[in-house]
């Protein structure tokens, strides 16, 4: 859903989405068929696109301070090519970006006084959203933003949020800069923040579509989504992406290319032979996949360097067979394909079990909301 944005105009505080929307000749009807949209990015069944839609509606502009640390701006320019919704819709009607160094116009002392502003103003109550990691080694004089370590920023802003959202790998897990040796001491964020919820939304850059799904999900039901055991979102995260693979039937049928230019990587074969990853990395590439759901690594014909997965760049080499040779252990077609479908069989029935699980206690609290609300 992409809304008119004209120079100078943003939705007021006052004004709740759906007023706002109303009022730009937004119907409801658009407003439901991209709550749809939004329900079957987050794998929430079909019903409850009606309540993100309620939920939507209802709500006013939410408050975000955004904060980097040891990070590329990667995770940044990622979120600047999101398209459902776009960047220029998400700020000026979704959340009210109150601090962000690289999109912000003021800088020094003017940047850092609208920052505290912010938390001030909606203490308790606003998103902090990092990408980065957090270097703590030597009190934390790696990284620094007007005169404060990032370490410090983290605690003093951290104690007034309503939830974190970990950007990036770096954020989630510690990332390049927690590579070995570490010299600057370079941790995740839930690694020194326990008493506040927060969502990993790793990758390297990660996928601009899932923030904007868990915003979504912020929004309309007021919490985070259900996460996995290192914090990612399940909707996203909770199978690997060899399991929807369009290589995938290769892989069953023991078919892998040798080289990237060789006859088999030109018809498509697996690359599980060259260093894929896929198997062992849980993200939402194959089905998502980057620049509006144009393409992703393995379909451009580069193996998964697994990204989304907690100390990848310390895992072995890229183009190193999971295997740790040359050849994947299952040399014949035979072999390849009774693994393959055994691993995708117990996928699939772990992935219907935690979904059913998740749509059970998402339609339960929505209704105890309903009924709290009446």
């Amino acid at each position: 859903m992409i809304i008119p944005v004209q120079e100078g105009q943003q939705m007021p505080s006052s004004e709740t989405l759906g007023e706002e929307l109303e009022r730009r000749g937004i119907s409801r009807r658009t407003l439901l068929k991209f709550a749809t949209a939004m329900a079957t990015s987050l794998a929430l069944p079909p019903s409850m696109s009606a309540a993100i839609a309620q939920g939507l509606a209802k709500t006013r502009r939410q408050s975000v301070i955004w904060l980097s640390f040891q990070e590329c701006t990667g995770c940044l320019e990622s979120l600047t090519r999101s398209e459902s919704p776009d960047l220029e819709t998400l700020i000026f009607y979704f959340i009210s970006l109150d601090y962000q160094e690289t999109l912000m116009a003021a800088a020094g002392t003017t940047a850092e006084d609208a920052l505290f502003q912010a938390a001030a103003d909606n203490k308790g109550d606003y998103l902090l959203v990092i990408d980065g990691s957090v270097p703590v080694a030597d009190d934390g004089v790696y990284a620094m933003t007007g005169g404060r370590s990032d370490f410090d920023l983290l605690q003093k802003l951290s104690r007034d949020a309503k939830a974190i959202l970990a950007i990036g790998t770096c954020a989630a897990y510690g990332g390049l800069p927690k590579a070995a040796p570490n010299p600057t001491g370079a941790v995740g964020i839930a690694d020194v923040i326990g008493d506040k919820p927060i969502a990993n939304i790793p990758g390297c850059p990660p996928i601009p579509e899932v923030l904007t799904g868990v915003l979504v999900n912020f929004l309309s039901f007021g919490r985070l989504p259900d996460l996995d055991e290192h914090g990612r979102p399940l909707a996203y995260f909770g199978t690997t992406i060899h399991d929807q693979c369009y290589r995938r039937p290769f892989y069953d049928q023991g078919k892998f290319a040798k080289s990237f230019d060789d006859d088999g990587a030109r018809q498509g074969w697996c690359l599980f032979e060259l260093g894929c990853k896929g198997p062992v990395t849980h993200n939402a590439c194959a089905s998502l996949k980057w620049g509006g759901g144009t393409s992703y690594p393995i379909q451009s014909g580069h193996g998964c360097l697994g990204c989304s997965e907690p100390d990848f760049w310390d895992k072995g080499g890229f183009y190193t067979s999971l295997s740790g040779g040359d050849a994947p252990p299952w040399r014949t077609a035979a072999g390849a394909g009774a693994a393959g479908l055994a691993i995708g069989a117990a996928a699939a029935w772990n992935a219907r079990r935690v979904r059913s699980s998740v749509d059970r206690q998402v339609a339960q609290e929505w209704q105890e909301k309903k009924e709290g609300d009446a």
